[in-house]
């Protein structure tokens, strides 16, 4: 081996650790806070008992999850029964290394960091389509194939409406993507794109109006009906980490990131973030979800088209841009 991988694997490992550590604690305070905001949208209390203000229902839930009983059904795959979950977070979680909080506060500052947390979220797909084929389930199987439908339909706007960013700044870097900003938030050249990305990433992570794949008012549950205790909340993880990815990646892209006045870059970040956590929760409260058939003809019929446009126009505003001597 040579000399310094060793220091590589350690750098790694500490990475790994920090990433884990930080989605965990999001994800507990994101599904408190969604309990809250619906309630108050809803007209009811919301959690209120254990602990102060409820703040230890997340916790308990937690505590609940992990001493249930592990069951996996005879007759599935064992090997891709465990890995399934392990994939479909891995892959949420991952996109949290490359979103910078300041000019040097990120934990991997790739030069292609877009391109990485497209390719990212894209092992979503195999996570889903392993649970639901391991389980030997018909149930089971149907569901992985509906959510794989749905995340390749919404993948191709999602990409087409990020190059539009990628092409106004030069780069795939969320670094220098932030920087380019410090002359005007993106969302102010790239009104569409960021309308785009944001409804293309809300199917990619299943959250209301767009969470077909789980069918959680049905008699099954889906790709994870099969799944019980830990496992299952592994799923329940993704899902409340993609919230937070995609609202602090919006940010990133769209919102200037980490810039602003007087406030520190993290604390802007976050601000910006909470916004559109704020957004998607309240979306949850207040949608109806369509049928199937609706939700893909919404992506191929409306959402591709109006990509292709998005890119169009941006290529108009880039030779404006660079007629005027700005770009």
């Amino acid at each position: 081996m040579p000399a310094g991988w060793p220091r590589v694997i350690l750098y790694a490992s500490l990475a790994s650790l920090v990433v884990l550590g930080l989605v965990s604690g999001i994800v507990l305070f994101l599904v408190y806070l969604e309990r809250r905001v619906l309630g108050r949208l809803q007209a009811r209390i919301g959690p209120n008992r254990v602990g102060p203000w409820g703040l230890l229902q997340t916790t308990a839930d937690a505590l609940k999850l992990l001493t249930k009983e592990d069951i996996v059904p005879a007759e599935a795959d064992r090997i891709l029964f465990v890995l399934a979950p392990l994939v479909v977070f891995f892959g949420a979680a991952m996109a949290f290394a490359v979103v910078p909080a300041g000019p040097r506060l990120v934990l991997v500052d790739l030069g292609v960091g877009v391109l990485f947390v497209v390719g990212m979220g894209s092992l979503a797909m195999l996570g889903y389509l392993m649970a639901g084929w391991a389980s030997h389930s018909k149930y089971s199987l149907l569901g992985g194939m509906r959510a794989v439908a749905q995340l390749v339909s919404y993948e191709l706007p999602l990409t087409l409406a990020l190059l539009g960013v990628v092409i106004l700044s030069g780069s795939l870097a969320a670094t220098r993507i932030v920087e380019v900003q410090r002359h005007g938030w993106f969302i102010l050249l790239q009104p569409l794109g960021f309308f785009i990305y944001f409804t293309a990433g809300l199917a990619e992570i299943n959250r209301s109006p767009f969470d077909l794949p789980e069918g959680e008012s049905e008699l099954v549950g889906g790709y994870h009906t099969e799944y019980s205790g830990m496992r299952w909340a592994l799923f329940f993880l993704a899902e409340y980490a993609g919230v937070f990815s995609l609202s602090a990646l919006a940010a990133t892209l769209y919102l200037g990131g980490w810039l602003g006045p007087w406030l520190p870059g993290p604390v802007w970040l976050l601000l910006k973030t909470f916004a559109l956590v704020f957004a998607i929760i309240w979306l949850r409260g207040t949608w109806l979800r369509p049928r199937l058939d609706q939700l893909l003809s919404f992506s191929w019929k409306f959402l591709l088209p109006l990509s292709l446009v998005n890119l169009a126009f941006t290529a108009a505003e880039v030779y404006f841009l660079r007629w005027l001597g700005v770009a």
